[in-house]
């Protein structure tokens, strides 16, 4: 980890690298500075030299200090804001004073490398299992080390094209991080919640700029060969750029369907790429603004659409959950996702978007097969997920294979065979006729229910999943739904500390600008400006829904006068506030 400071790049060896959870404290030993060169370096460093081994370019982009950074080094309290294109948001480097160890080199300072709480902040870690190759490359490790050529050299060359729109070039939107559903099991009710189809297919986003086109998998896999019957349609929605967000799909019987798309992808059919978010629009980020006005944004850019068209509007329903889900699964699809009107895109897995599924459905890890009876091949494929660094063993599906299928995936089983079993343990009549893999592959599952030791039960294959890391595949446990807090639950909230400095980072992560952050805002009081930043900040995502579109008063604390009210536009506002024409009484 490397940030360069005074024409050097200051440097910390993480050994278990980044993480985005707050919680995790990551151990960061410094290292002696490197020269600016050094931070452009991919490749191989000879054994017995020092840093010897294989070296990648994981992550770059720039970095703020928060405060003086000599000061902070020298005190041992680095704080900091990084734009990269995988570490976002605020940070800070903690020098553990008394732990330092001596060596036959000097002391070895030990540090810790911690997330601050903000809207890039997560639970558990959301960088290294999801992230395990060059962003400049886009080769892993091993590809280093073995030379192979760059993955990413042509498309990131072509990705350089820029349109001219209002007044100014606009480039090809880069690949942002999806947010994702938390699986529930029961229906939000209220009409703050917009309902909408849960589609069989692929995640994707869609970057655009004039007639370029590039097709992003959640993963920021570039499939845009994969999916390319959709680049000259999509490449005529608009002369400007956009990042649209949605779900690549084909229909079998009136409804989408996961393994049809897999036939279409490889035989050429119909695809349909449905559109349920709009990131950015010429070149401006539209994520913070609520999701109503993101879709009606991007209903307007998309126009109407003819039912045949393979570019198509996800349509929402507001209210009427439980209607709208049994309605979907009495047609015979997969669900619902319902999505808070009012909340602002998030690079991550939410409470604000819900999954309810009608039937169980998951990705888990190809670990093994069991050979057939009465033909060649596989009769059955031993699935897991990872718990706890374990590959755990979770039963074995049989069924819902095709002729074609089944000789892609016995090629694909052969290609990964392995001697020894990856499951932590298997049960002893599977272990005697199983054939072991290494859990690379995924496929994704329909079953009725999970049995009180973990095994599935009437599992039903729906087809291989290129689109997500085995790694990254655990069980998914339905989390309770939003709750609504009463009075009895009010007294238990967390206490939280809020400081200048996080207020202070809050307004340069937004762009806004913050006058005296070290006043006090009300006399005689202790609670600072920056302070009051960071607390909205903090309660914005449970706020928001209860103030939205609804008129507010100002409370102006003009510093040595007395606070008082102001309901009207006196000028001089930013245009970030927004305004609304109400008729008084005389």
């Amino acid at each position: 980890f490397r940030l360069e400071l005074d024409g050097v790049l200051k440097s910390w060896a993480v050994t278990k690298g980044p993480s985005t959870d707050p919680a995790d404290k990551r151990l960061a030993v410094r290292v002696e500075d490197h020269p600016l060169d050094y931070g452009g370096f991919e490749g191989t460093i000879p054994e017995g030299q020092y840093g010897g081994g294989t070296v990648m370019l994981w992550d770059e982009g720039t970095w703020e200090p928060v405060g003086d950074p000599h000061q902070g080094l020298e005190e041992g309290d680095l704080k900091f804001v990084l734009k990269g294109k995988r570490m976002k948001g605020e940070w800070v480097l903690v020098h553990m004073k008394g732990r330092d160890q001596k060596t036959k080199n000097g002391p070895r300072e030990n540090w810790l490398l911690i997330k601050h709480k903000d809207r890039y902040a997560t639970q558990g870690d959301g960088l290294t299992e999801k992230f395990t190759t060059s962003v400049e490359t886009g080769r892993d490790l091993d590809g280093i080390a073995k030379g192979l050529k760059s993955r990413r050299k042509a498309a990131k060359a072509e990705a350089t094209t820029k349109v001219w729109t209002g007044g100014k070039a606009v480039a090809l939107p880069d690949f942002r991080p999806p947010q994702l559903a938390t699986l529930v099991d029961e229906v939000p009710a209220g009409r703050e919640w917009l309902f909408e189809m849960k589609y069989d297919g692929y995640r994707a986003l869609a970057a655009i700029a004039g007639s370029e086109v590039r097709l992003f998998t959640r993963n920021g896999n570039d499939w845009t060969r994969q999916f390319g019957r959709l680049v000259e349609p999509l490449g005529k929605l608009t002369k400007g750029s956009a990042l649209i967000d949605g779900e690549i799909c084909s229909f079998k019987d009136g409804r989408t369907d996961f393994s049809t798309l897999k036939d279409a992808l490889g035989s050429g059919g119909p695809l349909v790429f449905f559109a349920f978010d709009l990131l950015e629009l010429d070149g401006e980020s539209l994520e913070r603004l609520p999701l109503t006005e993101r879709k009606e944004k991007l209903r307007r850019l998309l126009g109407k659409a003819k039912p045949e068209a393979e570019v198509q509007y996800s349509e929402h329903v507001a209210g009427s959950g439980e209607k709208v889900f049994a309605a979907m699964c009495e047609a015979g699809h997969e669900g619902v996702i319902a999505k808070l009107g009012s909340s602002t895109y998030q690079h991550d897995r939410t409470k604000t978007w819900l999954k309810v599924k009608c039937l169980k459905r998951q990705e888990f890890v190809i670990g093994g097969w069991r050979p057939s009876d009465k033909k060649t091949g596989f009769a059955s494929l031993l699935l897991g997920t990872w718990e706890d660094g374990k590959l755990v063993y979770r039963g074995r599906v049989g069924t819902g294979f095709n002729q074609d299928s089944h000789a892609a995936i016995q090629k694909a089983l052969e290609a990964h065979a392995r001697t020894t079993p990856a499951f932590e343990t298997v049960p002893r009549d599977i272990r005697r006729r199983a054939n072991w893999v290494e859990p690379q592959l995924v496929g994704e599952v329909a079953f009725t229910e999970m049995t009180p030791d973990g095994v599935l039960r009437h599992p039903s294959f729906m087809g291989l999943r290129e689109d997500k890391p085995a790694r990254e595949v655990h069980i998914e446990t339905p989390a309770a739904k939003p709750a609504t807090r009463t009075a009895a639950t009010r007294g238990k909230s967390k206490a939280m500390t809020f400081t200048d400095e996080m207020g202070i980072g809050v307004a340069e992560r937004l762009g806004v600008r913050l006058t005296s952050p070290e006043r006090p805002v009300l006399p005689g009081e202790t609670v600072t400006k920056a302070q009051i930043i960071a607390y909205y900040d903090a309660v914005a995502e449970r706020m928001l829904p209860h103030i939205a579109n609804r008129p507010l008063s100002l409370v102006r604390v003009p510093h040595g006068s007395r606070p008082f009210f102001q309901k009207h536009d006196s000028g001089g506002f930013p245009d970030v506030m927004k305004r609304v024409e109400i008729y008084l009484k005389e």
